[in-house]
């Protein structure tokens, strides 16, 4: 069951593990419904009694009528199961973010995407002074930021005890901005950019948006694959990087917008190609020009290689551009 766990038995999980009390089997069953699965009380209540003897729920009423509860192997399960599901969730979750991306050129207002990261409050000064660094060496899509402190919000999230929460600017904010002028960007990867004085040379490593259920940078962060520190002192490293393809029938329009964006404080555009040409040893798709645009979570990187643990949560939650402040300012 840990690995060809059926669908039913996975949303009941999902559905215990979104409670904050016990459930039943008619609730159980009302819920699933919503969801179009169509199984009766009774159903439910055999396959909840198949679950506890796994392990994976727990009854919390001696009668059995309490209701059931998920145990830690079942959040464990919950995770692992149908990872196919999430193959291309981060591609998904780029167009959604986009279309949440409310930002106006002429104004400076509305809302743009950030990057949220946890840092541990003793070592956050440390922390702020490198990503000051590196927001001066350009590696970053703008110096901008959110800070919360313990029990205080940042989108969602209610920052814990002995943390603080980052907002960073993220690149998909880009593609909400183009969007906003009726320029669709076709985001194809993410990947490790090599920089030798200063200038992207090729990328070293990729993986596809739509081949994979987390955000690429997380994963080279926590890979250690990266040396954005490196690059902003001396000018080579390893930085994140995003690939993206602009239609050429706009690419004039995008690339005004683009640098209208670089006049307000936005650094991350690294290269525009040419139509129909490779771009950084990158093939295009025909009709399309290859864009490289930096990582929003560079800075964070950095941080990491510092031996600063983060947490990082990237394509985190829409916010009003007029509450973010420079970093030179904490």
């Amino acid at each position: 069951m840990a690995t060809d766990i059926e669908r039913k038995y996975v949303t009941i999980l999902k559905i215990l593990s979104e409670s904050t009390e016990p459930l039943g089997a008619r609730i159980i069953s009302r819920m699933l419904e919503d969801q179009g699965i169509h199984l009766t009380e009774r159903a439910v209540r055999f396959d909840l009694q198949l679950m506890d003897e796994r392990g994976l729920t727990e009854n919390t009423g001696r009668s059995g009528r309490a209701g059931r509860v998920i145990t830690d192997k079942g959040k464990e399960e919950l995770t692992n199961a149908m990872v196919s599901d999430k193959v291309g969730m981060i591609a998904s979750r780029i167009d959604e973010l986009s279309y949440k991306t409310t930002f106006d050129l002429e104004t400076k207002s509305g809302n743009i995407i950030l990057n949220t990261s946890l840092i541990r409050e003793s070592e956050f000064q440390k922390a702020v002074d490198i990503i000051k660094e590196v927001c001066e060496a350009r590696f970053c899509i703008s110096d901008l930021v959110l800070i919360a402190k313990a029990d205080q919000k940042l989108g969602n999230l209610i920052v814990p005890h002995g943390m603080v929460a980052l907002g960073t600017v993220c690149t998909v904010t880009i593609n909400g901005i183009l969007l906003r002028h009726r320029i669709t960007l076709k985001s194809r990867f993410g990947g490790i950019l090599q920089i030798d004085d200063s200038k992207p040379r090729r990328f070293t490593e990729i993986i596809k948006y739509s081949a994979s259920s987390l955000d690429p940078a997380e994963i080279f962060i926590k890979g250690k694959m990266t040396s954005v520190y490196n690059a902003a002192k001396t000018g080579s490293g390893k930085v994140l990087a995003s690939f993206r393809e602009i239609p050429d029938v706009c690419l004039l329009e995008a690339q005004g917008i683009l640098n209208r964006l670089f006049q307000i404080g936005f650094s991350s555009t690294m290269i525009i190609g040419k139509p129909g040409q490779s771009t950084l040893q990158i093939p295009v798709s025909n009709g399309y020009t290859g864009l490289v645009v930096l990582a929003g979570l560079n800075p964070l990187a950095a941080v990491e290689e510092n031996g600063i643990d983060t947490q990082n949560m990237s394509l985190s939650t829409p916010m009003d551009f007029n509450r973010l402040m420079p970093i030179s300012q904490y």
